[in-house]
């Protein structure tokens, strides 16, 4: 089995489709735009999946938790937005037997892991890949954050996932998608300050810098992303780190600095995203 990963920035709850017209030629507007077109580009460097393992921000448990339906329904988890938002169909199938050998590896590796049958995938999954892969047609599984949000832990998850994909011993390719926002405060958004810019742009920096340093090692490197907090302005960035997790499990699953990395400006604040290819 082989493996790509990709950290991503999946924008402002659904108004990427919204406001953006997916699939039907809309011109979309300033805030989205550039975001959508890196997600459209990536699919264009990487082999077509076989099959899609999110880890999306919007999902946290006491445990780690893995989808395991056949066919998850939708999870509309924002409100406020206008009728069309809850209408949004990403028909994906899902992968029960992967499901079941994440959830034994997990297990088998330490770590808490139980199979959710009934877990529907929320839009930190179907927002970016109604995207990235607008027929629906890459069956998906979802594995959530652990709800303590330690870093070193999560990207301890990626570790412990990579060597249960390496094991299956198969010809598919499968996509590791970490779903967030590389910049997510959501009053800094709304800020257009220098001082806030400035800030925004210094995270932004340091994260750039830590995930392409060819001249640091992987114990550093993940030390330093562990220690996330002590980043400039980690906090102003990431008031609450859950956006920033998937980022972690990403870099576990590869422990090594990414191949490609990816700044943009999305919702007024600098982002990045990161991709990492066998």
């Amino acid at each position: 089995m082989s493996i790509t990963t990709a950290y991503i920035s999946h924008g402002g709850g659904p108004l990427p489709l919204i406001e953006n017209s997916i699939g039907t030629g809309g011109v979309g507007d300033a805030n989205h735009q550039e975001m959508i077109e890196v997600l459209k580009s990536i699919t264009l460097d990487i082999q077509r999946p076989d099959a899609i393992v999110v880890i999306s921000a919007h999902w946290e448990e006491n445990d780690t938790q893995v989808t395991a339906g056949n066919k998850p329904s939708l999870i509309y988890d924002y409100y406020g937005f206008p009728e069309s938002a809850y209408t949004l169909q990403y028909p994906a199938l899902g992968i029960p037997d992967l499901s079941a050998s994440i959830v034994a590896g997990l297990q088998a590796q330490g770590i808490e892991a139980t199979a959710n049958p009934s877990r529907g995938f929320d839009h930190g999954m179907f927002v970016p890949l109604t995207i990235m892969y607008p027929e629906a047609d890459i069956p998906c599984i979802q594995v959530s954050l652990t709800a303590d949000l330690n870093a070193a832990k999560h990207i301890a998850l990626g570790r412990a996932l990579r060597h249960i994909l390496d094991a299956n011993d198969n010809d598919k390719h499968v996509l590791v998608l970490g779903s967030g926002s590389s910049f997510h405060n959501m009053r800094g958004f709304f800020d257009s300050s220098a001082s806030a810019n400035k800030k925004a742009g210094d995270f932004n920096q340091w994260l750039q810098d830590t995930m392409q340093s060819s001249v640091i090692s992987e114990i550093e490197r993940g030390q330093t992303l562990s220690a996330w907090k002590n980043a400039p302005h980690g906090i102003f960035a990431h008031p609450r780190e859950e956006h920033l997790l998937p980022l972690h499990v990403c870099y576990g699953v590869n422990e090594r600095k990414a191949d490609k990395a990816i700044s943009l400006t999305l919702l007024t604040k600098p982002a990045s995203m990161f991709l990492w290819q066998n």
